[in-house]
């Protein structure tokens, strides 16, 4: 960067106009991010975390979710640092172990990425999913691209990440699991889309959790049905829905197990409780 560049401005504005004129090639589109950049701004969002309530609500979009990731990825927090600052917070330190049990997922996910390199791009196991990788579509669908699916969930969480550039970890599941295994597209389409976004985008814990969506590094393939999706959103996309009732989610898990999977090598006892399980087996709290 220039020595020369403008440090000083009198407002975010002044400086989002001084950006796009230094680098005019560098925007894809006018929508700005809301979350403010900088070591202020991460230590504010860090006194703001209560680990007991994170452990409680955190896959509800309303939850106490963190909001540190972007601070993370970019190097302006540590993982180290994250945790003992919740440790000294706490009252009793089993109400930290929800969230440093995330941050220990995704110091995993960089050490892979350490030993992996580019190969997270590969499929580090075969599909559970009963088809083959050839039976995958490499490009992404347009109406999930320009969120025109008719699916209020899929379009909101589409428009998010476009214009927002950040989604709660339980909508980038969704969204995963409903274009890898509802439109039968390859994790990597899906995995690159969210890279082009997300400004907490992290090659280690996006790709790994992809293909743990996927089934790819797991040993079964990551779905959900409308009520799992209608309980943790409150409803709020179901309610506005024209094909609720009616829509690509509905159904218990053995239901939308023989639909999605007919040839699937994973147990058809499935479940919701079999699915929690999963879940916590593999983890999921990569992005929060």
């Amino acid at each position: 960067m220039s020595k020369n560049m403008q440090r000083e401005f009198a407002s975010r504005d002044e400086l989002v106009a001084y950006l796009r004129e230094q680098f005019p090639e560098a925007a894809r589109d006018n929508h700005i991010s809301q979350i403010v950049g900088g070591r202020k701004a991460a230590e504010a969002a860090l006194e703001k975390v209560d680990a007991a309530q994170y452990a409680k609500s955190r896959n509800f979009l309303t939850g106490a979710v963190t909001r540190l990731s972007p601070y993370i990825r970019y190097g302006v927090l540590s993982l180290a640092e994250i945790r003992d600052y919740v440790l000294q917070k706490v009252k009793h330190q089993d109400e930290a172990t929800k969230l440093i049990n995330e941050l220990g997922w995704r110091d995993y996910w960089q050490r892979l990425y350490v030993k992996l390199g580019n190969g997270i791009w590969e499929d580090q196991e075969p599909y559970k999913t009963g088809y083959k990788v050839e039976e995958y579509q490499q490009k992404l669908p347009e109406d999930i691209a320009h969120g025109t699916s008719k699916h209020v969930c899929i379009d909101s969480f589409s428009r998010d990440l476009r214009e927002i550039g950040y989604l709660h970890n339980h909508m980038r599941m969704w969204l995963a699991a409903y274009i890898v295994h509802w439109r039968r597209v390859r994790w990597q389409t899906g995995a690159k889309w969210f890279l082009e976004h997300l400004l907490d985008g992290d090659p280690a814990s996006n790709n790994m959790s992809w293909q743990w969506v996927a089934s790819t590094f797991s040993h079964k393939p990551y779905y959900f049905n409308r009520e799992n999706l209608e309980r943790y959103t409150e409803g709020v996309y179901c309610r506005q829905c024209p094909l609720y009732g009616s829509c690509d989610f509905e159904g218990s898990y053995k239901e939308l197990e023989q639909r999605l999977f007919p040839k699937g090598e994973f147990s058809n006892n499935r479940g919701s409780q079999s699915w929690q399980r999963g879940k916590k087996g593999r983890g999921e709290g990569k992005s929060d």
